[in-house]
């Protein structure tokens, strides 16, 4: 099994086939490979759903999105109740440490996207960040708030 990680423990469907571990990605309805980055994104998207009330007909995985003429994929971009992206969140695996290049991407992505929060974990170290778009600057939040806060 994976790494434990700073996040409740939740139970998960899982299969293998063909010598790879699978798990059941309930937004996307389907088995998905279980790599090391999917299990933190498998964790931490239960935890924003049980502990902090984030519907998850509002979470779209993998979001594709287009800079300087390349495409990327936002992990998961959280979406607020009247349509509007509200929060983008890069996952990376347990063994990978945060730096400021983790940061560097989320950022890139937000140039798109405009969201006023920030989220990058890699199942053991979360950082929020709150952003303000027209100061071009952003804080760190000392949690993760509710989706009610946000």
């Amino acid at each position: 099994m994976f790494a434990e990680l700073n996040l409740p423990t939740y139970s998960f469907r899982f299969q293998d086939q063909d010598g790879k571990k699978l798990i059941f990605d309930e937004l996307r309805k389907k088995m998905i490979v279980l790599t090391p980055e999917e299990w933190v994104r498998q964790n931490f998207i239960r935890y924003l759903v049980d502990a902090k009330g984030f519907p998850p007909s509002l979470m779209a995985i993998e979001t594709g999105l287009k800079l300087n003429r390349n495409q990327f994929r936002a992990d998961l971009l959280v979406y607020n109740r009247r349509g509007k992206p509200l929060l983008i969140v890069e996952f990376k695996a347990p063994s990978v440490k945060i730096a400021q290049q983790t940061f560097d991407q989320i950022t890139r992505y937000n140039m798109t996207f405009q969201v006023p929060y920030l989220i990058v974990s890699n199942g053991l170290c979360h950082y929020c960040c709150s952003v303000d778009i027209e100061k071009k600057s952003y804080s760190f939040l000392k949690e993760i708030p509710d989706f009610q806060q946000l």
